[in-house]
């Protein structure tokens, strides 16, 4: 099991991430936008700067659902390798058979 606190922080920049979404793609689609004034795309840029940082998309960890640990993290199963062997060594994921010689 990975920390309580690890996996809640987590869970908070998830939540942030959602919260901030719209304000930040208007913001980046202004500041992109080559073809206004570089005042305003400067603009934008600081009023970007000054939304907090853990807002960003790219601050996410990916995180087994059941486990909570960070790494060998499949996404199509959302998992991680562990918690994955052992729910197919129980028999639990359909199509999946450990072997074992």
């Amino acid at each position: 099991m990975a920390k309580k606190s690890a996996v809640n922080r987590n869970n908070m920049v998830k939540r942030l991430v959602k919260q901030y979404a719209a304000k930040r793609d208007a913001l980046k689609a202004i500041a992109n936008d080559d073809t206004r004034p570089l005042e305003e795309r400067f603009e934008a840029r600081l009023k970007l700067a000054e939304l907090p940082r853990n807002s960003a998309k790219g601050r996410i960890r990916n995180r087994c659902a059941l486990t909570g640990r960070p790494r060998a993290y499949y996404r199509k199963l959302q998992m991680s390798r562990i918690a994955l062997r052992e729910l197919g060594s129980a028999g639990q994921i359909p199509g999946l058979v450990k072997s074992s010689w």
